[in-house]
């Protein structure tokens, strides 16, 4: 799929696309090809002023467990793509036009990267603690998590947090908030406020973002909560794709960006995302690799109907004949043992495998039915191993492959 004229006048003046304007033909964008010369293969006069003026700034990419890449974006880009879903998503509109404030639940470093810019703005060092009034992104939005490993969160800190969401609720007219959150970290809050005996405020609308959301987190949070559960897809260069509605099928929000479906390999129903997008009027991104998979509900190339994001290409591993990516291991657990939360692959010798596991109500659980299905569709031996923890990542997410199984 090429760039339609729009796409091509937007990049005329860009120095990345110029032999590609001249062949008349974009070829697929690597992440690579990105880093090689930056920033001066996006360099116009038009990037450089708004560089000069704040219009434009470089930030990184969150890199869950690989190498993060520097981009050029307009400040808050990310933001206003979540806040323009929210506000015109049928499902969750309502909390948007009623002002509610939006408490987020995912990483630490996402807090101390708000609470930097906003000690930044006074000039000033970081506070130690973070105390709430630093953690505002805005006037609308808050962070509340300080701690990296969500499983390690103590009553006391728990106790913080949920005392902290309900003073910002109690601050609503109605009484309301939206509460955004990684699935990850929304799930360990329920599990924490249930074993201590407390009690998390009702939120109105919940949307989860940030990193892959496991059908078991999924299933478990529409269980304790009874308002409307949104997953967003996207990422911090390109903002937001697709947007699921309250029965879990996935919408595109495509706004001045086109998606195709490339297999990853000759006759697979697996697919890498190709996206073209000038959203990002800073950085227009042309038949970019994002690096995101995809499974349709037809198994055809068709973007519009994307039924599951599958992980992440660069943790693509072949098992046997078989690529074996993070959304297909993770249907196969949904379907089979629902009881499980956490896990993690760790490939062994030939056609073995140990998967460690941790499950919701803390003990193990027959998982005879996943071995079953993981030997009948990738020909492995699987020890599934309970485990009373297990570590989340540098980043504050969570890796399903252990870092001796990941592709080099």
């Amino acid at each position: 799929m090429q760039p339609t004229a729009e796409m091509i006048d937007h990049v005329r003046d860009v120095p990345l696309y110029q032999e590609s304007l001249a062949a008349g033909e974009f070829p697929v964008l690597e992440k690579d090809s990105i880093a090689r010369g930056f920033p001066d293969n996006f360099m116009t006069p038009a990037l450089a002023e708004a560089l000069e003026t704040g219009e434009a700034e470089f930030v990184l990419s969150t890199g869950t467990n690989h190498a993060r890449m520097q981009l050029i974006r307009p400040p808050y880009f990310l933001l206003r793509s979540y806040y323009r879903i929210w506000s015109e998503h049928p499902a969750i509109r309502h909390t948007w036009q009623a002002g509610c404030p939006r408490v987020s639940v995912t990483t630490v470093l996402a807090t101390e990267h708000v609470a930097r810019v906003n000690a930044r703005k006074r000039g000033e060092p970081p506070a130690a603690d973070l105390p709430l009034a630093d953690r505002w992104l805005d006037e609308r939005t808050v962070y509340v998590n300080r701690q990296r490993d969500p499983a390690l969160w103590s009553r006391a800190e728990v106790e913080r947090m949920l005392a902290e969401i309900e003073q910002i609720r109690a601050g609503h007219p109605a009484g309301e908030y939206h509460l955004d959150c990684s699935g990850y970290h929304l799930a360990h809050l329920v599990d924490k406020a249930l074993e201590f005996g407390l009690e998390l405020p009702r939120p109105s609308s919940i949307v989860h973002a940030y990193e892959y959301t496991p059908d078991n987190v999924s299933r478990f949070l529409r269980r304790h909560f009874d308002c409307p559960i949104v997953d967003l897809f996207g990422s911090t260069e390109l903002g937001y794709l697709y947007y699921s509605d309250g029965e879990g099928t996935y919408h595109p929000h495509l706004d001045r960006m086109a998606v195709e479906l490339i297999p990853v390999e000759p006759g697979s129903t697996l697919y890498s995302v190709i996206v073209s997008s000038i959203r990002n009027r800073w950085m227009p991104l042309i038949r970019y690799r994002s690096g995101d998979l995809a499974r349709t509900e037809d198994g055809s190339a068709d973007p519009t109907r994307i039924a599951r994001f599958c992980g992440r290409e660069k943790e693509l591993i072949r098992v046997g004949t078989t690529l074996l990516c993070h959304g297909d291991l993770d249907r196969w657990i949904g379907e089979t043992a629902p009881e499980v939360f956490l896990y993690r692959l760790r490939l062994g010798r030939g056609a073995t495998a140990e998967l460690e596991y941790t499950t919701f109500d803390r003990q193990p659980t027959d998982t005879s039915a996943l071995v079953a299905a993981l030997a009948e569709n990738l020909e492995l031996a699987v020890d599934p191993v309970h485990r009373e923890h297990i570590p989340i990542g540098k980043s504050g997410k969570y890796a399903w492959l252990h870092p001796e199984s990941r592709p080099s």
